[in-house]
């Protein structure tokens, strides 16, 4: 093996890469003619486990193996991976009645899974297989048999797997994926198990979740109160704003600090009451609604609070865009 200088130039590395790609993207299509009632049969299979996928494979299959349970987990099936060569000694209790076995071996001659299907048998768990193609023991002892095809790998020594765990890894996706339509997967499923990246803040956060309720003494005024008590109002409450109310503490307004400024420039005395210079209809939202959506419902509208208000017109809370920021809400 030669560790020095390549040989190759700028244009040959180019070229190597567009031959791989090529090579694989005809193993892909390759994959596609092996789709049939074979991968059906799987679905149902999996769509009807009372248990979990649990998914094995050695080596490069093992890598793809943990990507494949990895995208189940994620999308409603729940999966996880089996080392098989730990599972001969004492992981296989991992497996249970109700469960199924996806058992990946690109030859259908792993020796570690080998050793494995005596127990899956008497267990009774069904085995889907993937392969490069029906022969071997592994496609041999199982329920289902899918297969790759044989492609070539984009190794130029045909040896390292690259072509065949590329089709592995899409048969995977494709197996997640429709059983994703199968179980009407929603986006709200999908961000209950992923709290903690963009899409969970963005989907699961609620209004309620970061809004400032009337605990914390939320700014308010009766429409009759006079603009000099507006103003303490709005200081102490720190929101920017202040909220009007009715003598039933019905929300009839709102006066902000843009409205503040609009006044003190028309010369409004301060005396002037409340329900003659605030402003009326405020936008407001519910205390379920998606933090998002309300997010939203703020840029549209070019505001930087929001009212959160019951079916009453009572005000529950108020929510302000640098809250939505703050937690990471966009």
């Amino acid at each position: 093996m030669n560790s020095g200088k390549s040989h190759l130039t700028h244009e040959q590395f180019i070229a190597t890469a567009i031959e791989a790609i090529d090579t694989e993207k005809t193993a892909l299509a390759l994959l596609t003619e092996q789709i049939d009632d074979r991968f059906a049969q799987a679905c149902d299979i999996i769509l009807a486990c009372q248990g979990r996928l649990v998914v094995t494979g050695m080596g490069k299959s093992g890598l793809i193996g943990r990507k494949i349970a990895a995208t189940f987990a994620s999308t409603g099936t729940p999966a996880f991976f089996m080392h098989p060569g730990e599972a001969g000694h004492g992981d296989l209790g991992m497996l249970v009645r109700g469960d199924v076995l996806l058992a990946i071996s690109n030859s259908g001659e792993s020796d570690e899974i080998k050793t494995l299907l005596p127990v899956v048998k008497r267990l009774g768990i069904p085995l889907i297989s993937i392969s490069r193609d029906k022969r071997g023991m592994l496609p041999r002892a199982a329920d289902v048999v899918l297969t790759l095809g044989q492609s070539q790998e984009a190794c130029p020594l045909n040896l390292a797997p690259t072509s065949s765990t590329t089709a592995t890894l899409a048969l995977g996706d494709a197996l997640a994926v429709a059983l994703v339509h199968a179980r009407n997967f929603t986006s709200e499923d999908f961000a209950l198990s992923h709290p903690a990246g963009a899409l969970g803040r963005q989907l699961l956060t609620r209004v309620e979740d970061l809004m400032h309720t009337s605990s914390e003494n939320l700014p308010l005024v009766n429409q009759q109160a006079v603009l000099n008590e507006a103003l303490f109002t709005m200081t102490n409450g720190r929101l920017g704003m202040t909220v009007v109310v009715d003598d039933k503490d019905k929300v009839v307004g709102v006066f902000t600090d843009g409205d503040l400024r609009r006044v003190l420039e028309k010369g409004i005395d301060l005396a002037t009451p409340m329900r003659e210079i605030m402003t009326t209809n405020p936008r407001h939202v519910s205390k379920t609604m998606r933090a998002s959506d309300a997010l939203s419902v703020m840029n549209e509208n070019a505001i930087s609070q929001l009212l959160v208000m019951d079916e009453q017109g009572h005000l529950d809370a108020i929510i302000t865009v640098h809250d939505l920021l703050q937690a990471g809400v966009k």
